[in-house]
């Protein structure tokens, strides 16, 4: 027992003390899946009363003391450990009204939400599962425990969790499932939007998003259908051979899976497209100003989603900004003033995405991209001016220059153009001689 981790020292203590404990849900499966295991809830015949008993030495806290579940810090790590129970009635969709506490573990295991979490283990590793979650797995298959569209009435969540888990495991769902999953999915508007936002967090940075997404677009506009315009929108554009909502999945895919701003910058970057479009006489597609408009509908989204303030600032400026075009020295300075140095190199990694989920022609502007990122990096390596901050001027300087009020700013911000479009060194004697010209025209 010594060399034991401290779970499984958690289910010895409570065997030792005449109960039954086991592991159970998402740790098991991920166990036996091979991977990594970040948190171990415990499911046990004991009342949370006598939970609380047998770890008095430890600090244990009541956190969901209705529903069975204290939580034990145990050898430096939080346990929940619940009360094996059967769930009453959801009348909001969300948790059960009433619960009754049960001395059978396999009643326990047929109120959870699919098979593959419906796997309980004991300390000796010995593996109670009732409803083939372990065959799922071994098959990669999604399947609610019993019938489908009770499991989702109880939690309208678990609509969005069989989508989101089919993206993180790369697992398919089970037919019965699915059929429940589209005709159920109404109901997430019962939900929360900090837990849709969650879910939808998860689900983009999953494995096989690309097949998921693609697949369950209409599950995912359910919850933002602000991107439904974009299923099936052809651009009837040289540079596209997706429509809108496959060219945003397929560049969402291409960002680095850990990346979760990148991940929701491609979700939303062409968001716009379809309410921006124009088709000329011979049938092309423009999208001008897809862009800043996107932005602002980004920036909507994200609120209701109640997305961090800064998450939805940096995302709404790269959105703002991933059409634009800056091919030269001055242009990169220009994007440094505007946005700053970190944002310019985000913002160069998301217009190299939207470009991987274009025709294959267009891949050759990513080198370019680079090229421009290390100019940026060869100045700020150089200290040249980029923003006010740098320039050989200040406020203080113009004030004694004979401007004032708004002047100083408008001026110090003109003096900054004229040294990024090199038009002047940055140097105090010329910048102030050129705003005392300007003072005395």
């Amino acid at each position: 027992m010594e060399n034991a981790a401290g779970h499984i020292k958690a289910l010895q203590r409570m065997e030792k003390a005449g109960y039954e404990a086991y592991l159970v849900g998402g740790c098991v499966r991920d166990q036996l899946m091979g991977r990594p295991v970040h948190d171990h809830d415990i499911t046990t015949s004991a009342m949370p009363e006598q939970v609380m008993a047998v770890f008095s030495d430890c600090t244990v806290v009541p956190t969901g003391i209705k529903h069975g579940t204290v939580t034990v810090l145990f050898e430096g790590e939080p346990l929940e450990i619940t009360t094996f129970r059967v769930d009453g009635s959801y009348s909001d969709s969300r948790r059960p009204d009433e619960v009754s506490f049960t001395t059978d573990i396999r009643d326990d295991l047929s109120r959870r939400d699919f098979t593959m979490n419906a796997i309980a283990m004991s300390a000796d590793g010995r593996i109670i599962d009732p409803f083939g979650g372990r065959e799922d797995i071994e098959k990669g298959v999604i399947r609610c425990v019993g019938e489908p569209r009770k499991r989702f009435a109880e939690d309208a969540l678990r609509i969005l969790r069989a989508v989101r888990f089919a993206s993180q495991l790369g697992f398919g769902i089970d037919d019965g499932t699915s059929a429940a999953v589209r005709g159920m999915k109404g109901r997430l508007s019962l939900i929360s939007e900090e837990r849709i936002r969650d879910e939808i967090d998860k689900l983009i940075c999953g494995r096989d998003c690309i097949r998921v997404m693609l697949g369950y677009s209409d599950v995912i506009t359910e919850v933002i259908p602000e991107l439904a315009p974009c299923v099936g929108f052809d651009q009837h554009s040289p540079y596209h051979k997706y429509d809108v909502w496959e060219h945003t999945v397929r560049a969402v895919g291409a960002a680095p899976q850990d990346d979760l701003l990148l991940r929701r910058t491609m979700l939303f970057h062409d968001v716009a497209k379809p309410a921006c479009a124009r088709f000329d006489e011979n049938g092309r597609g423009h999208f001008k100003r897809h862009a800043p408009v996107g932005a602002d509908m980004a920036g909507g989204i994200m609120k209701r989603l109640r997305y961090d303030n800064k998450s939805i600032a940096g995302i709404c400026t790269l959105i703002r900004h991933h059409a634009d075009k800056f091919f030269t020295k001055a242009g990169v300075r220009r994007m440094i003033s505007e946005i700053g140095a970190d944002q310019l190199f985000r913002l160069l990694e998301v217009m190299k995405l939207d470009n991987l989920a274009k025709n294959e022609f267009v891949l050759k502007e990513n080198l370019m991209f680079d090229e421009l990122a290390q100019t940026a990096r060869d100045l700020l390596a150089a200290g040249e001016c980029c923003t006010l901050r740098e320039l050989a001027v200040n406020g203080s300087d113009l004030k004694e220059a004979g401007f004032s009020g708004a002047e100083v700013g408008a001026m110090l911000h003109e003096l900054l153009e004229q040294v990024i479009d090199e038009k002047l060194p940055n140097s105090r004697e010329e910048l102030l001689a050129y705003a005392g010209r300007r003072c005395r025209d």
